[in-house]
């Protein structure tokens, strides 16, 4: 075969030094005396060494005097293909004698995995067949694909023009129609055929998947089609009684790793696996293994060893996909997405805290403790959540430290859980403890007694069995006394006479079914935007969310008003904040929409009316006493 040495290499008997191992290989062929990775690949092997070969016709059943299937010592099978003895074996495999045509044998060895060819040889022990075609599978046997071809009739044989001498054509590798097999002086032969000879040459294997493609095997097939005779070929009547007679066959190979392995291994049940490194797995490496999903998997090559990378999670996380969205646009460099971060972290990477956390700048990022709780004051803190990187809470006005914890210089302290910090310009009876210019007070006296005095706009409620209102609605009741941003056209300074209106909600109020009788509305609402003063009255816009118990005026689910007197939302109570949802205990029937003084159709919060802000926890409670509302129940209550 022009342009190859394979035919001289193996007619002189060398072909088992080439595939002897060389030189002692480093510890870790895929990684450098550094540690970083690099392209590797296994040793160069007989893939069919010790394999079952399949043959569709093999001598000695019947028995002969010449083969006997029976008899080891005249017993011809096709194990004698691939059996360790090679070229030193006596015997050789033989196929039964074809008296006539069709004459084809099929020898079908099934390599276990997936290879990347070398080479292919068979050595004949009588004169090597006239007509010869080499086929390869890449699914396992489901399908075939021929190699190559091996006659002095192609184009009779397999309508074929014999192959160029300096290879194929075209710009990628096909089968080609080689000359047959010659014989040798000793009445033998030899089959040789190399995936050089039917690849273009300069075709550089790393850089070319349709190469790849090519040498992929995991079983190879060669079928015997006519054994060597004189005279016409057509005629298949005039060749006398034929048998095939080989040994010694070999496909030489690498194990197919893709470049992230250097040898193949057994697994547990005794199936051909690359032994995979660089972050990969699979029998051939195909893939990134779980978590390893930085970037997208590639073939390994020469340059570059495109090994798969772990996500950055920073130790909070166990799982993570690839986005390759993400991964175009950082610039090829990272596109993994880390999944359920734990430890309180948040985040692609899972690198900052989530809400309700901050960062501890005493521990490093993948401590599993590096985010702390956020310790917002029940009373003092504007909400629960604080600054993720500096732990602040957001503070009501007049009330500062970390977690909102005391008045701020200048303030004092107020009856008010609302507004719990007034200016020092606030009368003194509003203030609960003497003003202090020196120092901050602190809001925790402010928290204890509130939750001993159990009493809601002025109107005493002992204590007894029902839904605990509890820390959460300190300071949201309607008596809560601050500064007015409930109103647009209210100042925003403390009017002098807001105890008048309204007196602070103090404590836990309790609700039995009783109260939740008495009342006309129970539904919990959000308020859509500040206040607009109409008259006598301040008209919120809100979304009833919920109804557990209507009055009158049927309460209904979707967009209403909320109407709360001047008087009480100039004061703050209640402080409606837009966006927040609440609770509303009570409320009545007002003027016609239209009366002079009177308020629209709605909802209203006036006096003997509680405003809470929500609490999911409430929901259950609630229900409950609608359903024993619905039973008759407010009748005996």
């Amino acid at each position: 075969m022009p342009g190859w040495p394979w035919e001289l290499l193996l007619a002189a008997g060398t072909l088992s030094a080439a595939l002897s191992p060389g030189p002692p290989a480093p510890a870790d062929p895929c990684h450098d005396e550094g540690g970083a990775p690099r392209g590797c690949v296994p040793g160069l092997v007989n893939a069919a060494l010790g394999r079952e070969v399949l043959a569709s016709s093999t001598c000695g059943r019947p028995a002969t005097r010449a083969c006997d299937a029976s008899d080891p010592r005249r017993a011809h099978p096709p194990a004698l293909l691939t059996s360790a003895g090679g070229t030193a074996s006596p015997l050789c495999w033989r196929s039964e004698s074809l008296p006539r045509a069709p004459l084809n044998v099929t020898l079908t060895v099934p390599l276990g995995k997936a290879f990347e060819l070398v080479f292919v040889s068979l050595r004949f022990c009588s004169a090597p067949p006239a007509s010869v075609a080499l086929l390869k599978s890449q699914d396992h046997g489901r399908s075939w694909a021929p190699l190559g071809f091996f006659s002095s009739y192609c184009g009779l044989d397999y309508g074929r023009l014999p192959a160029p001498a300096i290879g194929p054509a075209g710009p990628g590798p096909e089968a080609l129609c080689f000359p047959a097999p010659p014989a040798q002086p000793d009445g033998s032969g030899l089959l040789a055929f190399s995936v050089q000879d039917s690849s273009p040459p300069g075709l550089d294997l790393d850089s070319s998947p349709v190469l790849q493609d090519w040498v992929t095997a995991t079983d190879i097939r060669i079928v015997l089609t006519r054994p060597s005779a004189a005279g016409n070929p057509r005629d298949s009547e005039a060749i006398v009684p034929y048998s095939y007679a080989a040994t010694d066959l070999q496909v030489g190979g690498r194990c197919k790793c893709n470049g992230h392995a250097s040898r193949c291994l057994l697994d547990t049940q005794g199936h051909l696996i690359c032994d995979c490194r660089h972050g990969t797995e699979g029998p051939d490496c195909g893939r990134c293994k779980p978590f390893y999903c930085d970037r997208p998997w590639q073939r390994a090559t020469a340059r570059e060893p495109h090994a798969c990378l772990a996500c950055s999670c920073n130790g909070h996380a166990r799982r993570c996909r690839f986005n390759m969205e993400l991964y175009r646009l950082s610039g090829r460099r990272s596109g993994g997405v880390c999944l359920n971060c734990r430890h309180n972290t948040a985040g692609r990477h899972c690198h900052y805290c989530r809400e309700g956390f901050y960062r501890d700048p005493g521990r490093a990022l993948s401590d599993r403790r590096a985010c702390r709780a956020c310790d917002c004051h029940p009373v003092g803190a504007a909400g629960k959540t604080c600054n993720q990187t500096t732990g602040q809470c957001p503070c009501k006005d007049g009330v500062t430290g970390l977690t909102c914890n005391r008045c701020a210089p200048g303030f004092q302290q107020s009856r008010s859980p609302v507004a719990p910090c007034v200016s020092l310009s606030v009368p003194p009876s509003q203030a609960i403890l003497p003003p202090s210019p020196q120092r901050p007070l602190s809001l925790d006296p402010l928290r204890t007694a509130a939750l001993r005095s159990p009493r809601v706009s002025g109107h005493s409620a002992r204590p007894q069995t029902g839904m605990t209102l509890g820390e959460g609605a300190l300071g949201s009741g309607r008596g809560g006394c601050g500064k007015g941003d409930g109103s647009r056209s209210q100042p925003p300074t403390l009017r002098p006479d807001c105890d008048s209106h309204c007196k602070p909600a103090r404590g836990s109020y309790r609700i039995s079914l009783k109260k939740f009788c008495r009342k006309d509305y129970a539904v919990q609402v959000a308020v859509g935007a500040r206040g607009e003063a109409r008259g006598a009255w301040t008209r919120f816009p809100v979304a009833v969310l919920a109804v557990f118990r209507s009055g009158e005026e049927r309460a209904r689910r979707g967009s209403s008003a909320l109407w709360v007197p001047a008087g009480d939302a100039a004061c703050g109570c209640p402080r409606l904040l837009p966006g927040r949802r609440y609770l509303l205990l009570g409320g009545g029937p007002g003027a016609a929409a239209g009366d002079a003084g009177g308020r629209g159709p709605g909802l209203s919060a006036a006096r003997g009316s509680l405003v809470l802000p929500w609490r999911d926890a409430w929901t259950r409670r609630l229900r409950r006493l609608q359903r024993r509302e619905r039973r008759g129940r407010c009748g005996a209550a």
